[in-house]
């Protein structure tokens, strides 16, 4: 017993530093771990984009759709946001046909055409030549656009040159030019020898080399101080530079942030009073095995909250009703428990020894039972939208923990105070309804 008294007591203290850690960060409006919430909590604008990939290679469009995020997300960084989320996903219409779309969240944008703005006008890739001027004693360097655009670039490949160490090949990466592009290439090389041709990606530089000499023929090599992964990154931001696929705009919707703070509201108010219900009818039904499961349940959600704040899950009305669901399959688990036990005390066994078979009988129907709505959340998650996916992330970590809760925090703190002896004081307790046994 005593063993299990020292566990109770360290997860008794493990489960109020998770609260403290709870409150103290909620609180502290700079904490970074504060809760992050989804759009539909903290007010702004999603956009939902569909990708045309009808004249995409089918070997090509995983690349094209993670080009195509890597272009909208670099334009939200402009526009401003904060903690914007970029995602692309596959989805079936009724029609049966699958789609790629590409969905933008704006969190604290409201102005839905201004959104559309930012986002709609299409990605540039330009070659700009870096010039040096002079304001009073401060030198700034700046770049001056050619003309040179991603429109004159026919694609852009990787290689492998000569390196500085011998035996060794550094990465490089080869562009080639259209006609047109061939001859202002070799026009702004054979102008500008020893200055910077500066590569520029979405108004954001990705690369400056250096002019050597007049390029003819429509190839250059851009070689420097790049790893193979780098150099292989640089070349598909060449070749997706502009969009990668057509996209047009699908829906777009606008939530305001007296809706979302409704919503959070909400959202606690059902937890507290659903909280509120199970404790109440857990410990008038079951005495003293449901006030154990309800204190296991408070540390249950602690830990919940804790981890919902340090991977960080952003969290979502969906998400909000996948907790309060696993709420009642936490308790669902300990009445399982508590029945068996009470058929071992009706049986003639000692509280704790009735205790002890009760978790171990109950055990196969607790896991398969868990397995199974694991599953299901893994399924949902795997197949489901967005909104779909928010809800079965935290389903299943609640699973997990209210599995946790269940079969190891309740059994330790029943084992920490159950006695061996047997006495109708403790055939009350371990009772439950309006039987004493």
């Amino acid at each position: 017993m005593t063993r299990y008294r020292v566990f109770a007591v360290v997860a008794l203290l493990i489960g109020f530093l998770l609260i403290y850690f709870v409150w103290t960060t909620e609180a502290n409006q700079t904490s970074s771990y504060r809760f992050k919430l989804g759009l539909d909590l903290a007010g702004g604008t999603e956009l939902v984009y569909k990708a045309d990939m009808s004249e995409t290679p089918s070997g090509e469009r995983s690349d094209a759709l993670e080009a195509l995020q890597g272009v909208i997300e670099r334009r939200v960084n402009l526009f401003g946001v904060a903690e914007p989320f970029v995602q692309t996903e596959e989805a079936g219409t009724f029609s049966g046909i699958t789609e790629d779309r590409l969905i933008v969240d704006l969190p604290g944008v409201t102005d839905i055409k201004a959104a559309v703005a930012a986002l709609g006008e299409t990605p540039t890739l330009d070659f700009r030549i870096a010039t040096t001027t002079a304001t009073g004693t401060t030198t700034q360097v700046a770049y001056i656009p050619t003309g040179l655009t991603g429109r004159y670039l026919s694609s852009a490949t990787l290689g492998f040159g000569s390196g500085a160490t011998a035996g060794l090949s550094a990465p490089e990466v080869i562009l080639n030019f259209n006609s047109d592009g061939a001859k202002l290439f070799e026009k702004i090389t054979s102008e500008n020898i020893g200055r910077q041709l500066a590569i520029f990606l979405d108004g954001q530089p990705i690369s400056a080399p250096v002019i050597q000499e007049a390029i003819p023929g429509g190839q250059a090599t851009i070689t420097g101080q790049f790893t193979a992964i780098e150099a292989r990154d640089l070349v598909r931001n060449l070749n997706f530079g502009a969009l990668p696929v057509p996209i047009t705009l699908q829906s777009s919707s606008a939530v305001g942030p007296t809706l979302g703070a409704a919503a959070i509201s909400s959202g606690i108010v059902a937890g507290i009073i659903g909280f509120s219900l199970v404790a109440l009818f857990m410990i008038g039904w079951y005495r003293l095995p449901g006030l154990i499961s309800v204190i296991a349940l408070a540390e249950y959600l602690a830990f919940m909250l804790a981890v919902i704040k340090v991977i960080p899950v952003t969290l979502t009305a969906s998400g909000i009703a996948g907790l309060i669901i696993t709420l009642g399959m936490a308790v669902d688990a300990n009445v399982l428990i508590f029945e068996r036990t009470k058929e071992e005390l009706r049986g003639g066994k000692t509280p704790r020894e009735a205790v002890h078979i009760g978790f171990a009988r109950a055990w196969t129907a607790i896991r398969d039972g868990h397995l199974t709505m694991i599953i299901s959340g893994v399924i949902l998650f795997w197949l489901g939208t967005s909104i779909v996916q928010g809800f079965a992330l935290v389903f299943v970590l609640g699973v997990l923990a209210s599995f946790i809760s269940a079969v190891s925090l309740s059994r330790v703190f029943l084992l920490a105070i159950v006695s061996e002896e047997k006495s109708e004081i403790w055939k009350f307790l371990l009772g439950s309804g309006f039987y004493k046994n």
